[in-house]
């Protein structure tokens, strides 16, 4: 059961928070329009277009600065208390200091709760239509253009493409092969694959198969030959921030689609994906470091305690980009590098709650 305490300060706590989101989203929008505005006009962009971006830009923008503008608000929530006496007054009243950090840890956890459900779900197809505004109207048109291309469709498929051609859909001089271990078990050959959209398949054209089988060489050759691959054109379309754009269901399958072929790039998709669980906990990590800052009055005002907010906050930023490229580069285990900083923030947070007076 809230009480009266608890009611005042989750109010003032979540209040604050929706201003300070709305108004870095709202300058961070503005800044970003008049950068981009000369290219809208250059592509033609529609303005229903344009509108439905930045309210898709909006809301990734609005949840990706969440950590930061959650420690902002509990700084300034709290040392507006401790400027007015209200925690001494509180604290003296016979409420402890636990009981004083309660009501901020309630509404983190909603907002903890929310982000997550905001970002494994709801922001992955946001970004689908952001990304594609991106990839249409501020990017250059995305051609693949990789030459002697070779893939691995599963534990013994490898696919050699020579050339492939994003406009039609099609790829020249391929060979696919069967091999496990040293032992190569069958061999396809084609003069060009072309993608069908009609049975999502690809069409073989002037094929020719041979299968090894011990001694024997079984060859059959023919025109054209239908026939279905672990690959279809999305893989050559543009991977611009694609991790962004996949629900959990979505990444899931993703990442053990990768895994199954032996790619290199899934390390990306991982971290992505420990990100995601990770932010929930940054959350409540930095709203309960932002109270403990900030609960003591100090003599030069609330100025300094929230320019002190500011700066640790955009000392986690830092290390937390940071460890993440660790985690993406593969010099550091994923798992250590993106919950590095939530566990040294967590010890600071620690170490200055014991050290605040109480």
């Amino acid at each position: 059961m809230l009480k009266t305490l608890d009611r005042y300060i989750i109010r003032k706590f979540l209040v604050t928070y929706c201003f300070v989101v709305l108004l870095i989203v709202s300058i961070v929008c503005v800044i970003d329009l008049a950068e981009n505005n000369i290219k809208y006009l250059e592509h033609n962009a529609p303005f229903n277009e344009i509108l439905g971006y930045y309210g898709n830009f909006a809301i990734w923008i609005a949840n990706y600065i969440t950590p930061l503008t959650i420690f902002i608000a509990s700084v300034f929530v709290t040392s507006q208390l401790a400027g007015r006496t209200e925690v001494i007054a509180i604290l003296s009243s016979g409420v402890s200091y636990p009981r004083l950090v309660r009501p901020y840890i309630i509404g983190s956890v909603f907002v903890a709760v929310l982000s997550f459900y905001m970002n494994g779900w709801v922001i992955p197809d946001t970004n689908k239509e952001r990304l594609h505004f991106e990839n249409e109207y501020r990017r250059n048109k995305h051609y693949f253009s990789d030459r002697d291309v070779h893939i691995k469709l599963g534990p013994s498929q490898y696919l050699y493409i020579k050339t492939y051609r994003t406009g039609s859909d099609s790829a020249t001089e391929i060979t696919l092969e069967e091999i496990e271990g040293n032992k190569l078990f069958s061999k396809l050959s084609a003069r060009r694959m072309e993608w069908q959209t009609d049975t999502n398949k690809w069409r073989l054209k002037d094929w020719r198969k041979t299968v090894f089988d011990g001694k024997k060489e079984i060859i059959t050759q023919g025109n054209k030959l239908d026939t279905a691959l672990n690959i279809s054109p999305k893989y050559f379309a543009s991977k611009y921030r694609v991790n962004e754009s996949l629900t959990m269901k979505e990444l899931n399958a993703y990442i053990d689609d990768l895994q199954l072929r032996g790619a290199e790039n899934v390390i990306i998709f991982q971290v992505e994906k420990i990100t995601r669980y990770t932010a929930p906990f940054a959350i409540l990590i930095l709203t309960f470091m932002g109270v403990v800052v900030a609960s003591k009055k100090s003599r030069q005002g609330a100025g300094v305690q929230i320019a002190t907010g500011f700066v640790l906050a955009f000392v986690y930023i830092i290390f937390f980009t940071f460890s993440r490229t660790l985690a993406e580069s593969k010099s550091m285990n994923a798992y250590i590098a993106v919950w590095l900083p939530n566990i040294i923030f967590m010890g600071i947070g620690v170490y200055l709650y014991f050290k605040a007076p109480k």
